[in-house]
């Protein structure tokens, strides 16, 4: 048996010792299934169009950084276009519920798009799912990208065995005439994705890392949206796969709660491994929570013997490398380093 095999199947431990084996033999063939069932849509090539579009929270004052996301994009070669409701407003949202989802979905619908660009989070998403037709989509899927808020789509795209992209978002880029360093490696991390680069992350080791191999499916998001997702149809199956969490302006006992949340909905059960991006703006409590992020992670999945993977350069921080969800992961967590690996499915 080699390494990765092992270290996938070592990685599902939450249950009790006397149904271990027959336990990781079940999921390390659903997460081999799971695998060759996801879809991939095709990588962009020069002359492709790409849409922003706005399905969550208000685009105030964003006008420019939008401006910027279109230079951007055409310098790749592509063609941008925006949604006609984009820069719409309604109180928190951008525009009404059918609005942001009229542009999300004349941009599913149109066959010269080729992605689908999320503006911005915020709150919204979920809104407006239950009024999108995946039809066409699904004969056709075209990459969707974004983050956070837009965690509400990657739940979805799942359910249909589609892969999609956590990334950065158009309305991010700072106002300033020079993009910070990190703005620009974001952006190149997303350029290459979207093209069809090789996808490879090697990161330091942080002290609070759990050492281990483990192969599978990436799949998550925002902590908030998965947990909101719960018994919904964007609910995920995590069994044999990679989970990556990340989260913001939230206190840790709120953190703790979404986390037991989703320990009691088993999707500690059966996983390949954790990976813990970006966790900022953590409020504080009157009464100190006497754990530090890291800590209280470890304290949720302390029954666990997957690897954990902390300080992955993903979420609302100045560090947000691109992933694709739904696309197989090798994680290597030793001593000093860790290697996050993509392979790329080959249709």
């Amino acid at each position: 048996m080699n390494p990765i095999a092992f270290g996938n199947m070592k990685g599902h431990s939450c249950r009790l010792v006397a149904f271990s084996l027959v336990f990781f033999v079940t999921t390390f063939s659903l997460g081999q299934s799971d695998h060759s069932s996801y879809i991939q849509p095709p990588y962009l090539k020069s002359g492709d169009t790409i849409a922003i579009v706005a399905p969550a929270g208000i685009l105030k004052n964003r006008e420019r950084s939008i401006s910027k996301a279109m230079e951007i994009v055409s310098s790749w070669g592509l063609h941008p276009v925006l949604g006609k409701h984009v820069f719409a407003k309604n109180n928190h949202f951008a525009g009404t519920d059918q609005q942001r989802a009229e542009d999300f979905q004349n941009a599913m619908d149109d066959p010269s798009v080729k992605a689908i660009w999320c503006a911005r989070g915020g709150y919204g998403s979920m809104r407006i799912l239950d009024k999108l037709d995946f039809t066409n989509f699904k004969k056709n899927p075209k990459w969707v990208v974004g983050f956070s808020d837009i965690t509400a789509f990657h739940g979805k795209l799942d359910q249909f065995g589609i892969q999609s992209i956590h990334g950065m978002m158009a309305a991010g880029l700072e106002l300033s005439e020079e993009l910070s360093e990190e703005t620009q490696v974001n952006i190149t991390s997303l350029k290459e994705t979207l093209f069809g680069e090789p996808l490879q992350y090697k990161l330091d080791s942080s002290p609070f890392n759990k050492k281990g191999i483990a192969k599978g499916v990436l799949i998550g998001g925002n902590l908030s949206l998965l947990q909101a997702s719960l018994q919904s149809d964007a609910n995920l199956d995590t069994t044999g796969k990679i989970l990556f969490i990340e989260e913001i302006g939230e206190y840790r006992y709120s953190i703790d709660r979404m986390l037991y949340s989703l320990k009691r909905a088993g999707y500690f059960d059966g996983l390949a491994a954790l990976v813990v991006g970006e966790i900022t703006m953590v409020k504080t409590n009157t009464t100190p929570f006497g754990m530090s992020n890291e800590e209280l992670i470890l304290d949720v999945v302390k029954e666990c013997d997957f690897p954990v993977l902390f300080d992955f350069p993903a979420g609302h921080g100045d560090k947000n490398r691109t992933m694709i969800f739904g696309e197989t992961v090798i994680l290597d967590v030793g001593e000093n380093q860790a290697i996050v690996t993509f392979e790329k499915q080959i249709r």
